[in-house]
């Protein structure tokens, strides 16, 4: 993108988060231009290059849709804009696509989030796209599950809907810095992959049957009950779950239809569940998996819990002769600035917490005031299945780092460990890949070693 141009020269929304190769979505685009064009990328490996042009429309009409409502009872933003066009996916390939909106008059460019996704993953490593994470955090028309206008929870919304575009990152949403780095390295390795989304774990219970692994990308907070009932039933069917994040499977949420269709509605009320209507229906609160009622602890599933924000702290090397860290180099006490950040995960056997369980970095940090550890930790299952959790939020960004550090890029991070987590990722990519990793590479225990007894 050279060209994003005023907020409202152009921008859209597909009304399908994925479909089938060959399915159809429409687009739904507000331009000042008479006039655009769209182009669809699919992200990827190229030779370097990380996407490859796909399809490309003719010239479409253009005009300028709708102001956005905003629900007095849910403070949901809501347009009610025109299909704009219909695009066939006859012939594009599964994966992450980025579509590109051009007004012809060269006022503004935007990108349309979209994910061609597989039928079958039986056999593959699952990378999951997380657009309910996406929504979560989308400012556009001035609400999202965080903010309204006094800039606080007091005015936030409730639920938050699919139907409107994203306002962070001229329009891709959180996927360029969370997503777009694994992906490429994934399809570099040349592994058998297939590409889902969240929403679409939640609805299939066999979408996972026979998966090598599950990745779980840079940032992953919302999560429907569904969704990681499914995970967890793969988990213990021996398909390997790597977590390359941070803040993952935090918040409960449930999906509801919108206008234009099933699962279009993310509903997270957080500390307000008492007065979500489905709540009152009998449906799970929608707050916090660790909170009651029904309280869940994410470390069942994970390993390691969500421990704070924020922070920017060095990864610290604890287990060097671990087989994940084989090729790096890497000796014990080795540490990477900035790799930890901006929230982070620990192993806390307070909550439930699978065993055993191995501690690879254990990495000091400060949280407004408060020590504690950020932790990569790595767990077996009689599956046979291996769980793997970074512990840090950049683990994906940090892919792309290759700088001398310090600076703005990558958040200061640089190329040792830009080479290092390459390096993990690499060794654990192909390993999950292969089968169920706890067969050749059973978790040994060290937590009292790490934290002592106490």
């Amino acid at each position: 993108m050279t060209q994003a141009g005023p907020a409202r020269a152009i921008e859209g929304f597909a009304d399908r988060v994925s479909v089938l190769p060959g399915e159809q979505f429409g687009l739904h685009v507000s331009t000042t231009a008479p006039g655009f064009t769209v182009s669809a990328y699919r992200m990827g490996w190229y030779g370097g290059a990380r996407a490859r042009l796909v399809w490309r429309s003719e010239r479409l009409p253009g005009s300028r849709q709708a102001d956005p409502t905003v629900d007095q009872r849910t403070r949901t933003v809501r347009t009610d804009w025109a299909r704009s066009t219909t695009v066939d996916t006859e012939g594009w390939p599964e994966g992450s696509y980025l579509l590109r909106l051009d007004a012809e008059d060269g006022s503004g460019q935007r990108f349309v989030p979209v994910t061609v996704r597989s039928a079958v993953t039986a056999g593959r490593t699952v990378i999951v796209n997380a657009p309910a994470t996406w929504q979560a955090y989308n400012e556009w028309g001035g609400y999202s599950l965080y903010n309204g206008p006094t800039g606080g929870l007091a005015t936030r919304s409730l639920e938050v809907t699919f139907d409107r575009p994203y306002l962070y990152d001229n329009g891709a949403g959180l996927f360029l810095v969370y997503e777009a780095p694994l992906i490429a390295l994934a399809e570099k390795l040349g592994l058998p992959l297939a590409y889902t989304t969240g929403v679409d774990v939640a609805r299939d219970p066999a979408l996972l049957h026979g998966a090598t692994a599950v990745v779980s990308l840079g940032h992953d907070e919302y999560w429907s009950p569904e969704q990681r009932q499914h995970v967890t039933s793969a988990r213990d069917a021996g398909t390997n779950v790597a977590v390359l994040g941070a803040n993952c499977c935090f918040r409960r949420v449930r999906f509801e239809p919108s206008g234009l269709g099933p699962d279009r509605t993310v509903v997270c009320y957080k500390a307000a569940y008492q007065e979500d209507p489905g709540y009152r229906a009998g449906k799970p609160a929608t707050t916090d998996f660790r909170e009651q009622p029904g309280a869940d602890p994410e470390s069942s599933l994970l390993g390691v819990i969500y421990d704070g924000y924020p922070v920017d702290a060095p990864y610290v090397v604890t287990e060097p002769g671990h087989w994940l860290f084989a090729g790096t180099g890497v000796k014990a006490g080795d540490s990477f600035p900035h790799l930890v950040g901006v929230e982070y995960d620990r192993v806390l056997t307070g909550f439930p917490t699978p065993r055993p369980i191995e501690i690879l970095a254990h990495s000091p940090v400060v949280c407004d005031g408060r020590r504690s550890f950020a932790d990569s930790a790595y767990y077996t299952v009689p599956s046979g299945a291996g769980v793997f959790a970074s512990g840090t939020m950049r683990w994906v960004e940090s892919l792309d780092a290759n700088g001398p550090g310090g600076g703005r890029a990558d958040h200061g991070m640089d190329a040792a460990a830009g080479a290092m987590t390459r390096q993990v990722t690499e060794n654990l990519l192909r390993a999950f890949a292969a089968g169920p990793a706890g067969r050749s590479h059973p978790a040994a225990d060290n937590v009292e070693a790490v934290y002592g007894k106490g």
